[in-house]
């Protein structure tokens, strides 16, 4: 004897819901990267903007 089926479709739905929050959490790792390299460059050009001889006039 099986489960019965409103127990089996609860743990489809379990395993389902596991996969879409793997997957959201892969996103939200990617945008933080994507994000941290975004500040990383930011930070760049403004040490760089505050070093060029324009901005010494």
């Amino acid at each position: 004897m099986g489960a019965p089926a409103d127990i089996d479709q609860l743990q489809r739905r379990i395993t389902m819901l596991e996969q879409e929050l793997a997957d959201t959490q892969g996103q939200l790792e990617e945008r933080t990267d994507e994000l941290d390299a975004a500040r990383a460059a930011n930070r760049e050009l403004t040490r760089a903007l505050n070093h060029s001889p324009l901005s010494r006039q």
